[in-house]
């Protein structure tokens, strides 16, 4: 964008938890001839304003993926809008890709946040995508110029980083049927290769919101939010938890196979099911649970700063308000064993379940409440019988 365009460029960099080297980034963007270089630790604003959010919601897209990347998202457009409104900047230019979900993630961020903002997307200037045919192209055209990239014929897959996951997805894995190879995961150990014993957490929360995690093997404590999650994902990393290779339907109308490792989060999302059931009203948790469908999707699709999705953020972290206690779970070879929860909200009766105490139930009762559901049941079958012959 600097050279032959006459654009002023400053750069951004987001820290959200990858593994990077961000001095060599400054020293690149100013080699490459940045007007400014911003460099900025996101990591605890990330957790607190978009991770605990989505754990609250049991946040998931269609059945398996943690939206990892999806959140992320609208945590560096923040930021990024307001290093343009404070720098005066018109324009606000990303490197999605023109098929991908973060164009449409990053670039409603930001006219939300900015409205009257335009946004220059190399992937959609025909004279840039006509010239740079894929990533085969950009490799060359980046040795030719010495600029170094992260991606190599060897290892021909783009990737994602964050404190949340880690996603891989296109060059040799766009063949939906090829294995993965077995370097290609950088976060987690194989599950075969990880530790014969398992460590035990115990995980405290408040409103639905992680407060505290404790190895009840070796007392380590964390109790900041960045600290618990960065703990959650060492621990998950080193027992191979939280890998999927999946097929996704992207919202710009096409399916892509994308491989997440997300270790922290898969433990978080079994202990805050497991509290959350063992303290909501089963009729406010159905309607919850619809709720965290439409939220992941909101998400997944870029509208995190839409209205709806405000209004649903509300409306979950309403029904968190009596999510308190602590879930005792095992980690261990890849899994996430629940082993006992406390709370005192607890909606759980011990001595009405109880097949050894009477209390206030009356099983006679049980017979009228069977009948009464079995009325329209067997009108219902007598009636296909019926039509059926």
């Amino acid at each position: 964008m600097s050279k032959g365009t006459g654009y002023d460029v400053i750069t951004y960099l987001a820290d959200i938890g990858q593994d990077e080297d961000f001095e060599v980034a400054r020293k690149k963007a100013e080699k490459l001839g940045a007007k400014k270089v911003y460099i900025e630790d996101l990591r605890k604003e990330f957790v607190q304003d978009f991770i605990w959010p989505a754990v609250q919601a049991n946040a998931v897209y269609e059945d398996r993926y943690l939206l990892g990347t999806s959140i992320a998202r609208p945590c560096i457009a923040r930021r990024q809008v307001e290093i343009a409104r404070k720098e005066g900047a018109e324009y606000i230019s990303h490197g999605a890709t023109g098929k991908g979900n973060d164009q449409i993630r990053f670039e409603l961020s930001c006219y939300a946040l900015y409205p009257e903002v335009k946004v220059i997307a190399p992937w959609r200037i025909p004279e840039f995508y006509n010239r740079f045919k894929g990533r085969i192209d950009l490799m060359e055209f980046a040795k030719k110029y010495d600029i170094p990239v992260p991606v190599t014929p060897k290892a021909p897959w783009s990737m994602d980083a964050n404190l949340m996951h880690i996603s891989y997805e296109s060059g040799i894995l766009e063949n939906p049927k090829s294995h993965a190879p077995a370097d290609l995961y950088l976060m987690t150990k194989s599950p075969k290769d990880s530790p014969d014993t398992s460590d035990e957490l115990e995980l405290e929360f408040q409103s639905g919101v992680p407060v505290k995690v404790t190895n009840t093997k070796d007392n380590t404590s964390k109790s900041s939010p960045l600290e618990i999650y960065s703990y959650l994902n060492e621990i998950g990393s080193k027992h191979g938890v939280g890998r999927i290779d999946i097929v996704e339907n992207r919202f710009i109308g096409m399916k892509s196979r994308g491989i997440y490792e997300t270790p922290g989060g898969t433990i978080l999302l079994s202990a805050h099911l497991d509290i959350e059931t063992f303290t909501m009203d089963k009729e406010v948790r159905r309607i919850k649970q619809g709720l965290s469908v439409r939220f992941s999707e909101l998400v997944y699709n870029g509208f995190w700063y839409s209205p709806e999705c405000d209004y649903v953020r509300h409306c979950i972290a309403k029904s968190q308000e009596n999510v308190d206690g602590k879930v005792q779970l095992s980690v261990f070879k890849g899994q996430v064993y629940i082993l006992g929860r406390e709370s005192p909200k607890s909606l759980y009766n011990e001595d009405l379940v109880s097949m050894d105490v009477q209390g206030d139930y009356d099983p006679c009762d049980a017979t009228g409440f069977i009948r009464i559901n079995a009325v329209s049941l067997v009108h219902v079958i007598k009636k296909i019988h019926l039509s059926s012959h």
